[in-house]
């Protein structure tokens, strides 16, 4: 059963001389351990597609249905908690907070969810231990390399267990060994967790590690080659 579905989605822009459709009829589903990559050029509507996918904005036509809820037709803080608590989000600038340390950045989504303090501690720790950065806790992100700052930045979306993580350039601010590394690394974690993964990229190297590819172009998704299993692509 699909987590995460996609049926007939389209966006539609209007500006006063016409309108401009970023996204075209939009079908696809993602499943409970999927890990996808969606890669287009600037301009192809990916941002766009993850926007409609998190529930960030809404569709013009069709809809988004997240473990069979539709997305379409709720208010803003109602979709505000659904993406708190089922999607995990990256992004390629990090977004992390400057003044609070690696821990506190991680620990921010459960303090939205008003956790408790002694489950947030041991769900940090545990989420710090997956992504290597236990020994790093206290540091601020001004003192972390780029690819240290993406780890923060997947644990923080791993951190409240998500259904599905959606991942818009995750590799794109960092050096090609390090987004790599960084991919490998959400590979693993979605192996051990069953996660859903969803990137988002222009970077065609990257396609080696992915279940399924689709291109977006234009504004119009489709499937490209066969559905590959896990030890195609860690050979």
């Amino acid at each position: 059963m699909a987590i995460l579905k996609a049926e007939g989605v389209e966006k539609v822009y209007s500006t006063q001389a016409e309108q401009v459709y970023a996204l075209r009829k939009v079908n696809f589903e993602i499943k409970t351990g999927d890990f996808l990559m969606i890669n287009g050029p600037s301009g192809s509507g990916k941002t766009t597609l993850l926007n409609l996918l998190s529930g960030i904005d809404q569709p013009t036509a069709g809809n988004i249905y997240l473990n069979q809820q539709p997305l379409r037709g709720l208010s803003d803080s109602e979709r505000t908690v659904i993406r708190r608590d089922k999607i995990g989000l990256i992004f390629q600038s990090f977004e992390l907070i400057p003044v609070l340390t690696v821990s506190e950045n991680v620990e921010y989504p459960l303090l939205l969810q008003k956790m408790g303090h002694q489950q947030r501690q041991k769900r940090v720790k545990e989420v710090l231990e997956q992504v290597g950065l236990r020994e790093l806790s206290k540091r601020l992100p001004s003192q972390l390399s780029g690819g240290q700052k993406q780890r923060v930045a997947i644990a923080r979306a791993l951190v409240t267990r998500p259904t599905i993580i959606l991942a818009d350039e995750p590799t794109g601010n960092l050096d090609s060994e390090t987004g790599l590394k960084i991919i490998r690394l959400m590979l693993d974690l979605n192996r051990k967790y069953q996660v859903a993964v969803v990137i988002v990229t222009h970077d065609l190297t990257l396609n080696q590690y992915a279940q399924q590819i689709y291109q977006l172009r234009d504004g119009v998704l489709t499937q490209k080659g066969e559905i590959r299993d896990v030890e195609d692509r860690l050979a």
